[in-house]
């Protein structure tokens, strides 16, 4: 099978917002911690270390949120690309429990937003479901964007359950039995394939990959 297009997509790396257990909404996202900022740059360095073997990234993309904004100037620095960023990579929608506990959040709702996907988990927060066809919809039109290129997202853990539940077409309420774990910097890699009569196929390459965390400095 020949290799048309491939979707990198990094977690941004630890944040405040996660230290503290609290909701890291656009009002009370802080960035990342130092750790984070090494974390990111291990993850950039390996990537850097693939181009120079040949497997160019074409394009970098980030979420608007200050922790993955930073993360994609890193990538984008440490590979020499500029930084587009995108409203369209958003997080879920928190509304009003943007900067408070994830437990109360969770305790009052009866678990993580995915578990009642119809419902709104907090007042003025969309529900799971709304983000999963928000965030498929707009990955869509990027890929249809970057045919025949290597793109690379700084994203949230979010940004990957959605591409996962948009490419390997998982039905609705599937949230409510199986999730994805994500950790920070990790990467996730979807290549689409042509096989030899014509057909398009998405290959899951990798999930959750943090190798070059291994040296990473603290």
């Amino acid at each position: 099978m020949a290799l048309t297009t491939e979707l990198l997509i990094a977690r941004h790396g630890e944040a405040h917002c996660n230290v503290g257990g609290l909701v890291g909404g656009p009002q009370t996202c802080t960035g990342l911690t130092r750790r984070g900022r090494n974390q990111i740059a291990a993850l950039a360095s390996r990537l850097r270390t693939e181009q120079q073997s040949g497997q160019h990234i074409d394009v970098v993309y980030a979420g608007t949120r200050l922790r993955v904004q930073q993360s994609g100037r890193i990538l984008a620095e440490i590979l020499g690309l500029p930084l587009h960023i995108e409203p369209g990579l958003d997080g879920p929608r928190h509304g009003n429990a943007d900067g408070s506990p994830w437990h109360q959040i969770k305790a009052a709702f009866g678990g993580p937003p995915s578990s009642r996907p119809d419902d709104p988990w907090a007042p003025g927060s969309e529900t799971w479901h709304n983000y999963l066809r928000r965030a498929g919809a707009f990955l869509t039109q990027l890929l249809d964007r970057h045919t025949d290129q290597r793109l690379l997202i700084a994203g949230h853990g979010e940004t990957v359950e959605a591409a996962h539940t948009l490419l390997l077409d998982l039905p609705d309420n599937a949230c409510t039995r199986i999730g994805f774990v994500t950790d920070h910097a990790s990467l996730t890699r979807w290549q689409r394939h042509r096989n030899r009569l014509g057909r398009i196929v998405w290959l899951l390459a990798a999930h959750n990959d943090t190798t070059h965390l291994r040296q990473a400095a603290p």
